[in-house]
């Protein structure tokens, strides 16, 4: 065997859409459609990162205004 040939015995991860093995073409996906599937609830919002709010720790929002200078 070869030392320049890549190892061809890896397994192929399935679309995240259908399920279905992967196509070089359209990798991660199998097809344009599920592509262009992936790409609509990316775009739509479907896919969202969960975040949570933290409150300041004395509960008061931060001053934008900038502070005045000491000694005045």
């Amino acid at each position: 065997m070869s030392a320049d040939k890549p190892a061809r015995n890896k397994t192929v991860p399935p679309c995240p859409i259908c399920g279905k093995p992967a196509v070089e073409q359209y990798k991660p996906f199998c097809s344009s459609r599920c592509a262009d599937v992936d790409l609509h609830r990316w775009l739509t919002g479907a896919y969202a990162i969960p975040v949570t709010e933290d409150d300041d720790e004395d509960g008061e929002e931060p001053s934008l205004a900038p502070k005045p200078p000491e000694g005045s």
